[in-house]
């Protein structure tokens, strides 16, 4: 079970303070795909990795090649209502107004490209729904970089959907059974079998927006240390919102 926020007793929703005017849209060339990238975006950013550090990391999901603490609810509430209006006006609003739902964690990308199962060794992507938008807030000062977004070269997709994903499934599987597995490494240009067509480089305190069911990858450099200190690694703030329960 994943573990619960710890939270130092001087540490308050007002020490998490966010600046949303600095923010600018990004298109990607090959598509109609964008991204937003908003820097500056924790007012007090030092504050965030302390208390990473009290947290109680574990591992979640397997997918995440890292450990993951969820972030205090009463933050990722605060954030929510400054932050779904720009939502609305960056993707959408929710159909029948519905507003939005969100899930947050402090992530750490810990597992050395050695030990990489096959899947993690792929752009992937966070779902098939459109309508999911994911936040990555880079809080580290590490030689690991941003997310790169990739296209599929033989399908030519840049997304999945419901309708899409059997067929980008078939032709991945096909393909690698021609040309073995990926070697046990992070995805860098994505070849052979993907194309990186876009990249957000990791700034310090710079969040960005995207779809969700867009290919992607960190920018992780497979020859750097990864430190499962949040001090020392390569530490985000990640998030998912959709639309809330109707």
């Amino acid at each position: 079970m994943a573990s619960q926020p710890t939270s130092a007793a001087h540490d308050s929703p007002a020490s998490w303070g966010i600046a949303l005017a600095d923010w600018r849209e990004e298109q990607f060339p090959s598509s109609d795909q964008h991204l937003v990238s908003l820097d500056n975006f924790l007012v007090a950013p030092e504050h965030a990795i302390l208390q990473a550090g009290l947290q109680n990391f574990a591992k979640i999901t397997p997918q995440y090649p890292g450990v993951r603490a969820p972030l205090d609810p009463a933050v990722q509430a605060a954030w929510l209502v400054q932050l779904a209006p720009l939502l609305d006006q960056w993707f959408g609003a929710p159909a029948g107004g519905r507003g939005w739902a969100m899930q947050a964690w402090y992530s750490l990308v810990t597992t050395p490209p050695a030990e990489l199962v096959p899947m993690q060794r792929l752009p992937h992507v966070d779902g098939t729904d459109p309508q999911q938008i994911a936040m990555m807030l880079y809080l580290h000062r590490t030689g690991h970089g941003g997310t790169a977004f990739f296209r599929h070269r033989s399908t030519g997709l840049e997304s999945l959907t419901a309708d899409t994903y059997p067929r980008y499934a078939a032709a991945v599987q096909a393909e690698y059974g021609r040309t073995g597995l990926p070697p046990a490494a992070y995805p860098t240009d994505g070849a052979p079998h993907f194309e990186r067509v876009h990249v957000a480089e990791g700034i310090f305190n710079r969040a960005i927006f995207y779809r969700g069911n867009i290919l992607h990858s960190g920018v992780i450099d497979n020859c750097a240390p990864l430190s499962a200190d949040p001090a020392e690694g390569r530490l985000t703030i990640n998030a998912f919102f959709r639309p809330a329960a109707g």
